[in-house]
């Protein structure tokens, strides 16, 4: 349980420092880009997964147990999120010394949610947010 939550905690550092960065909030540094991506990379797909393993959700460990409800969902939102972090740790390798002007995120992220994922209400189960032309599974 407290290993998962300092993993969560770590994954929601390295998505700030991210958003700050290009949201102008923070001052951008490439080694500390590639980090937070690196970090986004190792805790999600697989390792997010594995973070909530089957039965061990709800009470104490505060997990909501709707993860279980909706497994498929939620394994099949946790790969989509390890490509897309996997793909940014990738770009990051390579970041330019600046963002330019833009490259700046500018209004509310996509869907109003976090780079993480818009968070479903409590009733309604896990659904991947699927783009055109790509795959969700």
């Amino acid at each position: 349980m407290a290993a998962r939550q300092a993993s969560m905690k770590e994954m929601a550092a390295a998505a700030k420092a991210i958003a700050e960065m290009f949201g102008g909030k923070r001052v951008y540094e490439p080694v500390a880009f590639k980090a937070a991506a690196d970090t986004l990379s190792a805790r999600t797909g697989a390792a997010l997964i594995a973070e909530f393993p089957r039965g061990t959700l709800g009470a104490p460990s505060g997990a909501r147990p709707e993860i279980d409800e909706a497994r498929p969902e939620f394994e099949a939102l946790a790969r989509h999120i390890g490509r897309l972090a996997d793909a940014l740790a990738d770009k990051a390798g390579n970041a330019p010394p600046e963002i330019t002007a833009d490259m700046r995120m500018t209004g509310p992220p996509m869907d109003g949610g976090s780079l993480l994922g818009k968070r479903p209400a409590p009733s309604r189960p896990i659904q991947p947010k699927c783009r055109p032309n790509t795959s969700c599974t």
